[in-house]
């Protein structure tokens, strides 16, 4: 076994949230820091180029290839399960959308964890630290941070039409899905450079690689915490054939995201001990939550054939469509390349007793059966809506010592019966914006689910036919109270019951936000580093 060296701070995970914290933690160059993944440093050209997502994900280069176990919500379906695999985590392979959620969710967080600094009046200032809004700087949004923030680079007439039909629906358009309340439709703002996907490598790793005082390591797959009885004090990880270790003079930090983190403390036998006990694994840490509340996004894929109007399935079945379109990415940094796999947003109530948007909408002017199938060969549009505030609750668990194993992920999609009614009135809801006379003129004809489906009880069963996740897991190391059964991390993102540990990730998450998880994953790492900085100094005097 081989000693890599002791440090001020392991960072474990090198994806959003890893990124962020080496580049904080570095910003003192009295401070040393090890930022550990377990992907490579990927500089593949379809990390680059925004519609390489259809390349990357399920791709074994980029993209763990993890799958659900059978879901009964799902009708018994295995779906895939895509994690981003190297520096940049899933920023390597997402749908680049920005956005932050809505200030109730915040609010939630603060009543649940007793912390009024992750209300919204306070997570906002952090939001802001490290955007690059292409408005510029205001009240609601920041200039000048690592986090870029622009408008989308081509147009769909077929996404103007379902605008207008949302408005006709009673959907106004708004300017700007960030401000708090995320009501209505508008095109999606990406994290997006002059056409070229903008990850967290790019924005927050690359501007000091150089630091001498950040160690970074890939290919460094983590296995488990080094514990001396109630203190953490490195991390046992594998460097191709070799075992190494390495210790931390102040903290370790996990960011190894809702999968990876709660992975690594079971290994560690930090978990429920009944668990631990049937693989075998010593229990170094009770601590029953760890890897339960696992909550994500189910969208349902409505499909509409149309008539006399453009969409990318056709583009993409012509060469000549597709020579147009490198054409204009390489000599415009624009058109279908740079597309988002989104990108028309709507925020709708699922009915007007909810007090706040509780249905998000991913519309795509293309269409196909499951992803990694090629486009339908007529032309359709789909219309993806999801619940943004489940209630179904799922679990994440190691099958066996390897950390080279895939992790039992069982997200347990539409187990809980208000998510099943919510299903059937969002699936009614995109019938009722398709029928409005703004789209009339294309004559648009429902291929999925399908028009035979009508009852509530027959579209919950229609929505597990056509459900996937639009991959937003989160809650595995759920952040709260010290009497919560069920939480891992404190609101200061410490383990509860053990030092020298944070867990920095979308994992404590005690709920999810209303709406993508990506950016609210920086701001989190930007509060821990914040913590981690504060410590640190009372630490050294």
């Amino acid at each position: 076994m081989k000693h890599f060296g002791e440090f001020d701070f392991i960072v474990v995970g090198g994806g959003a949230a890893g990124c962020v914290l080496a580049n904080r933690l570095s910003a003192d160059p009295s401070v040393s820091v090890l930022l550990l993944e377990a992907g490579n440093d990927e500089k593949w050209i379809w990390t680059k180029i925004p519609a390489g997502y259809l390349f990357c994900i399920n791709n074994p280069r980029t993209d763990w290839c993890y799958k659900t176990e059978s879901e009964p919500g799902l009708n018994s379906r295995s779906i895939i399960y895509a994690r981003g695999k190297g520096l940049g985590g899933s920023t390597l392979i997402n749908g680049m959308i920005y956005m932050r959620g809505q200030a109730r969710d915040y609010e939630q967080w603060a009543q649940l964890t007793g912390d009024s600094n992750w209300n919204w009046s306070n997570v906002l200032p952090l939001f802001k630290r490290s955007e690059d809004h292409w408005r510029g700087a205001n009240e609601m949004h920041g200039a000048g941070g690592e986090w870029r923030v622009e408008q989308q680079r081509l147009s769909w007439e077929i996404l103007d039409r379902f605008a207008e039909a949302a408005a006709q629906a009673g959907i106004s358009a708004t300017r700007d899905f960030n401000t708090g309340n995320n009501f209505g439709v508008s095109q999606f703002e990406v994290n997006q450079k002059r056409g070229i996907r903008w990850n967290t490598v790019r924005a927050f790793l690359d501007p000091v690689r150089k630091r001498p005082n950040l160690t970074i390591i890939a290919n460094a797959l983590s296995d488990k915490l080094i514990i001396e009885g109630k203190q953490v004090r490195g991390i046992e990880f594998r460097l191709g054939n070799e075992i190494c270790t390495a210790t931390s003079r102040i903290e370790t930090i996990l960011a190894a995201g809702s999968l990876g983190s709660p992975a690594i403390l079971q290994r560690s036998g930090i978990g429920d001990p009944a668990f631990l006990q049937s693989l075998g694994i010593s229990i170094a840490h009770a601590l029953p939550g760890v890897g339960n509340n696992l909550q994500d996004h189910l969208q349902l894929r409505s499909v509409y054939k149309v008539q006399g109007i453009k969409t990318l399935n056709a583009q993409m079945r012509s060469l000549f469509g597709k020579a147009m379109m490198g054409l204009e990415y390489i000599l415009r940094r624009r058109g279908p390349l740079t597309m988002a796999p989104s990108q028309l947003g709507l925020f709708a109530h699922s009915d007007e007793s909810v007090a706040t948007p509780d249905l998000e909408y991913h519309v795509q002017p293309l269409s196909l059966e499951k992803f990694g199938d090629p486009l339908h060969a007529f032309p359709a549009f789909t219309a993806s809506v999801c619940d943004l505030r489940p209630l179904s609750r799922g679990s994440t668990h190691i099958c066996d010592k390897d950390p080279a194993s895939a992790p039992k992920i069982a997200p347990c999609y539409l187990s809980h019966e208000a998510d099943r009614i919510k299903a059937a009135k969002a699936l009614r809801l995109t019938r009722r914006i398709v029928a409005q006379s703004a789209l009339a003129r294309y004559n648009p004809q429902e291929y999925l689910p399908g028009a035979d489906f009508t009852t509530d009880e027959q579209l919950a069963f229609a929505a597990g036919n056509i459900g996937t996740t639009i991959f937003h897991p989160i809650g595995t190391c759920k952040m709260g109270r010290n009497d919560d059964p069920h939480a891992v991390v404190d609101s200061e993102l410490k383990l509860l019951g053990m030092q020298r540990l944070r867990i920095v990730d979308a994992s404590i998450m005690p709920t999810i936000t209303s709406g993508n998880t990506s950016s609210p994953t920086i701001m989190i790492a930007e509060r821990g580093a914040e913590l981690i900085n504060k410590a640190r100094k009372q630490f050294s005097e």
